[in-house]
């Protein structure tokens, strides 16, 4: 004999401003947003890390690391048991990514908009720049060809 569940539909949590969240993909929207951060990394309460750095990548894998070296994070949600979304009113939102006892505080110091602003400004101008490079390089050829009929 089977029994069956009534077909109840549970809707997606709603998070504002604070909440744990445990999906593995809504960290990585989250971090993915990320820029500039101030970071705290403590053990047990213990200061072991404190600096600024750039999220340079944020990916989920369970054979890699998160790694904090040269000013650069590079995040592994598959490190972290959750994420502990807080709210301060001096610094703003910021994020405790947990694992066991230990803690890696990010607090932002740019917001998702200005983030986007830089990173279009940012594509702006290497497309700019490669227009140049490729206009240059069809006047040499163009000069090239030129050249070679005298």
């Amino acid at each position: 004999m089977s029994h069956h569940l009534p077909k109840t539909k549970i809707p997606a949590p709603c998070i504002v401003h604070t909440g744990i969240i445990v999906n593995k993909l809504d960290i990585r929207r989250l971090l993915n947003d990320l820029g500039r951060v101030h970071y705290i990394y403590t053990q047990d309460s213990k200061l072991l890390s404190e600096g600024d750095g750039d999220v340079m990548e944020v990916f989920a894998n369970p054979h890699r690391s998160t790694l904090v070296v040269n000013n650069g994070l590079y995040l592994n949600v598959d490190s972290f048991d959750y994420l502990e979304l807080k709210q301060s009113s001096q610094q703003g939102a910021y994020f405790d990514l947990m694992q066991e006892q230990m803690c890696l505080r990010l607090i932002p110091l740019s917001t998702p908009l200005q983030e986007r602003r830089n990173r279009q400004f940012n594509v702006t101008v290497i497309e700019a720049m490669m227009d140049q490079v490729l206009a240059a390089r069809w006047d040499a050829e163009i000069d090239d060809d030129c050249c070679d009929s005298f």
